[in-house]
């Protein structure tokens, strides 16, 4: 058995994509999950290379930044003067002179390029023993595209730039995919003997090829199955057109594996999503970064989740999370919002225009509407009465509230933190409640009710409200003089007691 191949990727990101007409120089436009570099890093990345050059130009030291993050292991490479593709190549293997075995280059705005197609490129190239081999791919339009020219016997002549290309080689549709696979040492030999002198002025890579043809040298072409797998971008356009390939690719995928997408076209699933069999997924649904939902999950319509965890079961109707945790057979919606660091136990509700941020609801508990729950720990099986607030920032410093398991809590409740409210405790529809509530205990933080007779009469007289007043008050009185005695009346009714501002068991949530 043969020794594997050492490997170095060169990725081609200097260039400055004008006609993107962005301030974000073009490999670091987002698609789907990742920018353009990180889905072409993405697909060399099983090819186990022993390095990873990306040559950088234009915006440096963003890409430098965003391969931080993202592939720390990566060597920028600096191309200070765009002057070709094998001058960019040149300076990347000046940089490690070490290298050799395979060398695969591949253009940074190619974000379709599946890692089956770079390996069986590499993998045909190194059992061929080939100098240099390039992917081609027939396309119906090859419009603005390297022309593929092979000789009478079917083998590669050259790859000549449309630019440059004459009228015959410009019908030809079978396009260089700007990915190759070299030997290093007989690709540093040819790169040392580019020219400029063609059309733009610049060293080609592609000339490569009929160099290492002149001198005899075994060159190889493997033939993508697929052709938008090498389309490349050059503008909004374009990256939009490939965006819509890549939603149908992950699309198709997903429901291959079991999962129900009710509208694909609205559907979009970043490439990093993981969604298990059997969820359900409605439509204008988007599904971003790390995000994952469990089996049996139902999720949409009108939903955005972005890094968050949905467990089996659970649903989410017209709602937006990010970096939060739905326990199995949560449910969320419709009108949530769920912030970062937002946990939700298993069966726990979170209802209509909820918005929870750092907070744990626990086991079956409920915060069914209207609510703002910030800094809070919610205990098992307790209902947060609607319109409430949980009052966590003082100005400086945010302060955490915490409900204990089967507390029931009033509607129109402030709780200022920190504060506790106590197992089993309630508190009264309107409290305002700046002090612990003991387990089991009523909180009542409200003022006694004062009506002041005849008040819409005498200040808002000749009102609709004051003629309301007028009319009820005429009805009430002939109501009066048509009732028994009083006699008759306590016979019939009887006596009543004073509970004066006493919290009734109406005073607490809503559900």
């Amino acid at each position: 058995m043969s020794e594997p191949h050492p490997r170095t990727v060169v990725v081609l990101a200097a260039g400055e994509g004008k006609r993107m007409k962005s301030s974000l120089p073009k490999g670091l436009h987002p698609l789907l999950g990742r920018t353009l570099l990180g889905h072409v890093l993405g697909a060399a990345g099983p090819l186990a290379a022993e390095r990873t050059l990306v040559v950088v130009g234009h915006g440096a030291d963003q890409v430098r930044g965003h391969l931080a993050e993202i592939a720390p292991e990566a060597t920028a490479v600096l191309q200070a003067e765009q002057l070709g593709t094998g001058h960019a190549v040149r300076i990347a293997l000046e940089a490690v002179p070490e290298a050799t075995g395979t060398v695969v280059v591949l253009n940074g705005d190619v974000p379709l390029l599946r890692p089956e197609t770079v390996a069986e490129l590499v993998a045909a190239h190194e059992n061929e023993g080939s100098a240099a081999t390039v992917l081609a791919a027939g396309v119906p339009d090859p419009t603005g595209l390297g022309r593929i020219v092979r000789d009478a016997a079917g083998r590669l002549e050259q790859i000549v730039e449309e630019r440059d290309a004459t009228a015959a080689q410009l019908a030809v549709r079978e396009i260089n995919a700007g990915i190759y696979a070299f030997d290093a040492t007989r690709l540093r030999d040819v790169l040392g003997k580019l020219s400029t002198d063609n059309d733009q002025g610049e060293e080609y890579l592609t000339d490569v090829f009929k160099m290492l043809v002149s001198a005899g040298e075994p060159v190889g072409v493997h033939l993508a199955t697929d052709h938008t797998e090498t389309l490349g971008c050059n503008d909004r356009v374009e990256l939009a057109a490939l965006r819509r390939l890549l939603r149908d690719r992950v699309n198709e995928r997903w429901m291959r594996a079991g999962v129900s997408l009710l509208d694909p076209e609205t559907t979009w699933i970043d490439v990093t999503v993981a969604l298990d069999r059997d969820a359900v997924v409605d439509q204008n649904t988007q599904l971003r970064g790390a995000s994952v939902v469990g089996g049996g999950a139902v999720i949409g319509p009108d939903v955005t989740l972005v890094d968050t965890v949905v467990g089996p079961g659970a649903t989410v109707l017209r709602s937006h999370a990010v970096g939060a945790e739905i326990g199995p057979g949560a449910s969320v919606g419709p009108y949530a919002y769920l912030r970062p660091a937002a946990r939700l136990a298993e069966k726990a509700k979170v209802g209509t225009f909820v918005e929870v941020k750092n907070s744990e609801i626990g086991v079956g508990s409920k915060v069914p509407h209207l609510t703002y729950v910030g800094d809070a720990t919610i205990g098992e099986q307790s209902n947060i009465g609607a319109a409430s607030v949980f009052v966590n920032y003082d100005g400086v410093e945010k302060h955490r509230t915490v409900i204990g398991s089967h507390a029931r809590t009033g509607a129109d409740n402030m709780f200022v933190a920190p504060v506790e409210v106590g197992d089993g405790a309630y508190t009264a529809a309107g409290s305002v409640i700046i002090e612990n509530v003991p387990a089991g205990a009523m909180g009542v933080a409200r003022a006694r009710q004062r009506n002041i007779e005849g008040w819409v009469l005498k200040r808002r007289a000749g009102t609709a409200a004051a003629e309301a007043a007028e009319r009820a008050g005429r009805t009430a009185e002939g109501a009066s003089n048509s009732r028994p005695t009083a006699s008759e009346g306590e016979a019939i009714h009887g006596t009543a007691e004073s509970v004066g501002g006493a919290p009734g068991a109406g005073d607490t949530a809503t559900d």
